[in-house]
């Protein structure tokens, strides 16, 4: 798989990582109008748009699954970067919605005055909002967000 597909997928980790924190496996079956924040709003649109949108009473997969269950753990966050991988090599029209994605979510979540993360981080805990708690993570690339 290219680089630019694990670049890619890196970005949205910082997402799907809170819509999955936020609204655990149901993440695919909420509409996008319940997030509670920008950065999650995004991770759910993002997550829907690889995963599909699921019914509440259905499993979603697993790399979902698992990342509703443990959003901290620099493993699952690994697995799911790689289904979000996997997920972009199969499909370039895909590749490309998701770019477009992560460029708008950047700059909604700037605007709103949300923390990003731009670079990937192993361990920590990634949060919307004016909190982000990296204390236990690793920095992989530059960090921006709200001065």
């Amino acid at each position: 798989m290219s680089a630019e597909l694990a670049v890619l997928a890196g970005q949205a980790i910082p997402y799907v990582s809170a819509a999955a924190s936020a609204y655990g496996g149901a993440v695919l079956a909420r509409t996008q109008d319940q997030a509670a924040d920008a950065t999650v709003a995004w991770g759910q649109r993002l997550l829907q748009r690889l995963f599909g949108t699921t019914a509440t009473e259905e499993e979603p997969p697993e790399a979902v699954a698992d990342l509703a269950a443990a959003p901290e753990d620099p493993d699952v966050q690994a697995a799911m970067r790689l289904a979000i991988r996997k997920a972009l090599a199969a499909d370039a029209q895909l590749a490309a919605e998701i770019t477009d994605m992560l460029g708008q979510a950047e700059a909604a979540v700037s605007a709103d005055g949300n923390v990003v993360q731009a670079g990937d981080v192993s361990g920590g805990r990634v949060y919307g909002g004016d909190h982000v708690d990296f204390s236990r993570g690793t920095f992989h690339g530059p960090v921006t967000g709200k001065g």
